[in-house]
């Protein structure tokens, strides 16, 4: 736990900061900032589950407009699509001039979907990690490494209080890198895209249909392609490709370099172009945005389509065998 004594965190002496949304990364923030001693309030419908689980934790919670108009700093936290109503409705015609407004992804304010006030210092701080990771490494007395970035500067001090905010956060604690609103939320939205979901989901599903086409058995391919899988992405996560290849054997670590390539080659780096390219040029925000106007079909579609998968099927029967992949109970408070 940090304090307002701590020099990192001296911006924000006397200021309130405003969150808006209660969600994996508003639940986090805010009770971060709150447990470093920085004057929080959250800005949610008060009949809402989220009002209820905010104040259950112990926050300050009005609505959206009311935490406009009293934070210094308001920083929104809702889903992307939700946010520019939010600002439209609820923010724009109540934060002080001034104020400075935050977000924990540039989607909206780099798509044009949020104009935010010429008056406003507009600045990014996103952790690189969910909400309640953020939350665990606090606790712990760590932090997650946070990308910050400063779309408008009137006062002069955005930057300033962005650090501090992800000070109190914890975000110092990880490392912090300069980036652009632009840059930031490019590159997020590719590695969603091309690798970490999209990219890594597909290459899952395509294996598994490919060893269950051939005649295999559908539960050894689920734990072939999709089981062990956390196995090589945890080694990767703590020391890149060295530690991978330190503890994988010698067969797998040839398979790995002779063929890899043949899966994973220039074609599909031709592909992560073209989707790099519809992110860049605005077409995947303009597509995005449309479905949602037209009430996500096509995307709930597809994401049952996901979910009704064989691997899902075979997936559930063999996890609930897996005693340590259950929640532990938590005692009543």
């Amino acid at each position: 736990m940090t304090s307002l004594k701590d020099p990192a965190l001296a911006p924000l002496q006397g200021l309130r900061v405003a969150i808006i949304g209660y969600g994996s990364q508003g639940r986090a923030h805010a009770l971060n900032l709150r447990d470093s001693d920085v004057d929080v309030v959250v800005g949610l419908r008060p009949e809402g589950a989220s009002a209820a689980k905010a104040r259950a934790d112990g926050l300050t919670v009005v609505t959206p407009a009311e935490a406009a108009r009293s934070g210094a700093i308001v920083m929104v936290l809702t889903p992307d699509m939700v946010q520019p109503e939010i600002y439209q409705q609820s923010i724009e015609p109540n934060i002080a001039q001034g104020a400075l407004l935050m977000f924990a992804h540039g989607f909206n304010v780099h798509f044009g979907q949020i104009k935010p006030r010429a008056d406003l210092d507009v600045a990014l701080v996103a952790p690189k990690g969910p909400g309640a990771l953020v939350r665990r490494e606090y606790e712990q007395g760590k932090g997650v490494p946070c990308l910050i970035a400063v779309q408008q500067n009137p006062s002069g001090h955005a930057h300033e209080l962005a650090l501090a905010y992800c000070a109190g956060i914890g975000g110092t604690r990880g490392g912090v890198i300069d980036t652009s609103f632009a840059e930031e939320t490019e590159t997020d939205l590719f590695g969603e895209q091309a690798v970490l979901c999209g990219g890594a989901t597909e290459l899952v599903l395509q294996g598994f249909e490919t060893l269950v086409e051939a005649g295999y058995q559908p539960e050894v391919a689920y734990f072939e392609c999709l089981h062990e899988l956390k196995l090589i992405v945890d080694l990767l996560h703590e020391g890149g490709l060295a530690r991978m290849h330190q503890f994988i054997s010698d067969t797998a670590q040839y398979g790995d370099l002779t063929r890899g390539p043949r899966i994973i080659n220039e074609d599909t780096r031709a592909r992560m172009r073209e989707v790099l390219a519809e992110i860049r040029d605005g077409r995947f925000a303009e597509e995005w945005v449309a479905e949602h106007k037209r009430g996500n079909q096509r995307y709930q579609a597809l994401k049952q389509r996901d979910l009704e998968h064989p691997i899902e099927v075979v997936g559930r029967k063999l996890r609930a065998q897996m005693s340590w992949l259950q929640p532990t109970p938590t005692k009543p408070a």
